[in-house]
C-alpha cells in the first residue's frame, strides 16, 4: 500500500482537500494532519487516519515513516512562514520538516492572494530547497466549463507532481502530431 500525508492549513479551500482524497486511487493509505482553523471546516471521513496536530511526535515526525510525499491543500501563509523558517511546532510543521531533511516529496498549495513580498520570499526559499509551490492557479488550454473541471485540474497537476496516475483533465497535445 502506498501512503500520502495530507495537510490541511487554514479554511479557505479546504474542499479541496477533501477532493484530492476522493480521487485519490484506492490503494493509497491517507493520514490527514489538520490545523485548528481547517478542523472547524473540514471533518474526519471515511479512508483516513487522522493524526492529532497537537502531537508533534506523531508518526509522520519520523523519517523512518515512508510515504510517498506530503501535500498541504490548503497552505495558508501562517504555515508556509513556518516551514520556511524551521519552525516545527506541531505535527503538520513537524512532518513537513522532517519532509524537507529527508529530501522526499512536499507540495505546498498557498491560497492567498495577492502574494505579499514576505510570502514570496518563503516561497522561492522552499523552491530552492525542493520543495513544489503549486497554488491553484487555473490553466485555460484545459478547456474546463466548470468548476468542477477546473478543480479536476488542479487535482490533477498535484498528482502528476506526485506521479499518481489519473485521468482528471485533458492533457495538452501537440497539433502537429
Amino acid at each position: 500500500m502506498r501512503r500520502i500525508i495530507l495537510g490541511v492549513s487554514g479554511a479557505s479551500g479546504v474542499h479541496l482537500a477533501a477532493k484530492f482524497k476522493k480521487n485519490l486511487p484506492k490503494d493509497y493509505e491517507i493520514y490527514s494532519i489538520y490545523s485548528d482553523g481547517a478542523k472547524e471546516v473540514e471533518r474526519k471521513e471515511l479512508n483516513e487516519i487522522v493524526l492529532d496536530d497537537l502531537n508533534s511526535g506523531g508518526v509522520s515526525a519520523s523519517g523512518s515513516f515512508l510515504n510517498d510525499g506530503m501535500v498541504i491543500i490548503p497552505c495558508s501563509m501562517n504555515t508556509l512562514a513556518k516551514i520556511a523558517n524551521g519552525i516545527s511546532d506541531n505535527l503538520l510543521t513537524r512532518t513537513a520538516s522532517v519532509m524537507l531533511k529527508e529530501q522526499r516529496k512536499l507540495l505546498l498549495a498557498p491560497r492567498e492572494m495577492p502574494f505579499s513580498a514576505i510570502a514570496l520570499e518563503n516561497m522561492l526559499k522552499l523552491s530552492r530547497l525542493g520543495v513544489c509551490i503549486s497554488p491553484p492557479v487555473l490553466a485555460y488550454y484545459s478547456n474546463a466549463q466548470t468548476l468542477d473541471e477546473m478543480e479536476d485540474f488542479l487535482i490533477g497537476k498535484w498528482f502528476d507532481f506526485l506521479n499518481i496516475p489519473h485521468n482528471l483533465f485533458k492533457r495538452w497535445e501537440d497539433e502537429l502530431h
